[in-house]
């Protein structure tokens, strides 16, 4: 039976672009940004309308951004340009300005490419890649406090701490709400699947904030009153998978549908795209220095380089995302010359072997050159994964 709520996500989405378009046309502006790091909280508390950029899975755009970066970047960094030159996509077409963080480098030289080629107006977050240390953590503080006084100058007011309060406790309610919501795809019988799970996260990116909390907590309703609480309850034989790497952005399903069409069960993930962004800030006070605290000590980007392995917040909630969803084997994607995620693809496959957890790693771009491969590989290690679980179901 399909969701209500999901079908109102779904026209929400489609509606947003012409709704956003009169929006700007009243005098909203809208602040798109991409990477990982940008607090939302600090553009929503000054007005401003905060969209999430960025697509894959394009090998059109990212030829055409090809020819502005150079192919020894990532697919999704070339599309990103692509989606620029080509100045087709709603969300990019309505940004009045486009913020980005400098967590991941490769999208960092996005915002070089796009400002030069392209004129368009950017606003630049630095990030420490000492993040770890007191003086990383100073360096972010006083990043952001430009980043914001940029921001109230495009604005054209001052940030208000009872505003940031408000814009806080909002994003508070949706990052809760995300968390419930990977709970209940990930039991015996789920009521959704991850796949939608997904979707409804992305539908985040564009949304009206206070609109799309409203709707998440109708979803909310809607799984427990067909399902009840979520609770996983025994394993059944599924081939329980859980997908990590490289970002899987909105309208890249080529690894996911593979997945599904030879049997596996996506339980879960720790993706920038996906669940990672909601987890661990603890924004403390609302100030600037509360939420550069937050950001800066939440789960890490792979881009940002830390090197003890035991002591990894990264590898950290990695494992722990993996014993709460009962997965048994994780699908590692990595897209070719995503430096940061292909060099630890090895160290998170020996940590995961230690706790028992097989772990493919599935090197890919946007083309459909590697489907067969890929579709081959995927097929064996979910043949795996579900001879393995269905021991431990008899067992």
């Amino acid at each position: 039976m399909v969701l209500e709520t999901l079908r109102r996500i779904e026209e929400a989405v489609k509606e947003r672009p012409q709704e956003l378009a009169k929006a700007r046309e009243k005098g909203a502006r809208v602040v798109g940004w991409f990477n990982y790091n940008v607090p939302e909280e600090i553009i929503h508390a000054l007005g401003l309308t905060p969209i999430r950029l960025g697509t894959g899975g394009d090998d059109r755009l990212v030829e055409i951004g090809s020819r502005y970066i150079s192919t020894k970047n990532c697919v999704y960094a070339r599309e990103l340009v692509g989606l620029f030159a080509e100045n087709q996509d709603p969300y990019i077409k309505n940004s009045d300005l486009v913020a980005v963080d400098a967590t991941c480098l490769q999208t960092y030289r996005v915002a070089e490419i796009i400002k030069y080629f392209f004129k368009v107006n950017t606003l630049i977050l630095g990030v420490p890649r000492n993040f770890y240390l007191s003086e990383g953590q100073e360096y972010f503080t006083k990043e952001l406090e430009f980043f914001t006084q940029k921001l109230e100058e495009f604005a054209g007011s001052k940030l208000d701490t009872k505003k940031l309060a408000e814009s806080i406790k909002l994003y508070n309610g949706i990052r809760k709400a995300t968390k419930d919501l990977y709970e209940y795809q990930a039991v015996v019988h789920p009521p959704i699947k991850w796949r939608e799970v997904f979707d409804v996260v992305h539908a985040g990116y564009y949304l009206d904030r206070e609109k799309y909390l409203s709707l998440l907590k109708e979803l909310l309703i809607e799984l427990k009153e067909k399902h009840g609480s979520p609770v996983i309850g025994n394993l059944n034989g599924d081939a329980r998978i859980f997908i990590s790497g490289s970002i899987i952005p909105p309208k890249d399903t080529k690894l996911i549908n593979i997945i599904e069409e030879v049997g596996g069960r996506i339980v879960g993930d720790d993706l920038w795209s996906g669940i990672n962004p909601v987890l661990d800030v603890n924004i403390k006070e609302p100030s600037i220095k509360g939420i550069a605290d937050a950001y800066i000590n939440r789960v890490p980007h792979a881009a940002l380089p830390y090197l003890d392995l035991e002591t990894d917040k990264r590898l950290a909630n990695l494992k722990k995302l993996i014993k709460d969803s009962q997965a048994q084997g994780v699908v590692f994607h990595t897209l070719r010359f995503c430096d940061p995620f292909s060099f630890k693809a090895g160290e998170t496959k020996e940590v995961l072997r230690k706790e028992g957890v097989s772990l493919l790693e599935i090197h890919t771009e946007y083309a459909d050159s590697d489907v067969e491969a890929i579709r081959t590989r995927t097929e064996a290690f979910v043949e795996m994964v579900k001879n393995k679980n269905l021991l431990e179901v008899e067992a």
